[in-house]
């Protein structure tokens, strides 16, 4: 009887340093290596409800501050760089002076200002706080538009995404068939602290954009955001 209960113990006792030795191993292969293929889009926690989504996104855009930053200080300085980006845009021939421009979640609308200026006259901007005339109210989730509606959609608020599907599908929904999309994300470095996702490849993109091709990955500098995505809406 004692023989068995020591033979029990002694096989015990194996099998927790042999879990103990492959939970090591595991934490030991995983530690340093950047996110696996499934995870490269990173949905953030901490948000109970939609509502409660909205009003954090509302705190950044409505902060006094950083309203009169983007309309004084920065206004200039973001017009002269997107309008480099467009006018890039268009000597590829991704953008015309005729096409129909929206611009996604653009504050104050210096983008659209930007586009304004490089020839493409009609273009618009939303985002939850309307800025006449630039930028009227909308929801990036919920676009207020008609299907094929614009030929260019831009946006560099990819990471304020909570429901990126949704996101990209009301783009696909709204271009025009040949519409085109130009995103500018983060890949190597973490967004602000309103950021409702983190972005880790262009993989996730391509997989999201599911009636478009992807056209071109380049590297930007585009006030925090280095790479620049360009897809293509299928006829």
């Amino acid at each position: 009887m004692i023989k068995n209960t020591l033979v029990a113990k002694c096989f015990t006792l194996s099998l927790l340093i042999s879990a103990s030795f492959l939970l090591f191993l595991s934490v030991q292969s995983h530690r340093g290596k950047k996110p696996s293929d499934e995870s490269d889009l990173r949905i953030r926690p901490g948000y109970t409800s939609y509502e409660s989504y909205i009003q954090r996104q509302l705190n950044k855009t409505l902060n006094p501050k950083l309203r009169k930053v983007w309309t004084t200080r920065d206004w200039d300085r973001k017009i002269q760089v997107f309008s480099t980006f467009f006018a890039e845009l268009k000597n590829n021939n991704l953008l015309s002076n005729e096409s129909r421009a929206l611009c996604i979640g653009a504050r104050v609308g210096q983008e659209v200002e930007a586009l304004i200026r490089v020839g493409v006259s009609h273009s618009v901007g939303i985002d939850l706080v309307p800025y006449p005339p630039l930028v009227i109210r909308g929801d990036f989730h919920h676009q207020p538009f008609d299907d094929g509606t614009f030929d260019f959609e831009f946006s560099n608020v990819f990471d304020h995404a909570l429901y990126p599907d949704k996101f990209v599908g009301e783009i696909e929904r709204t271009l025009r068939p040949s519409g085109v999309c130009v995103l500018h994300v983060a890949l190597s470095r973490r967004s602000d602290k309103y950021s409702a996702n983190d972005l880790y490849s262009v993989r996730p993109l391509k997989a999201l954009f599911r009636r478009s091709e992807l056209v071109r990955v380049r590297t930007v500098d585009g006030f925090g955001l280095d790479t620049e995505v360009v897809f293509k809406k299928k006829s």
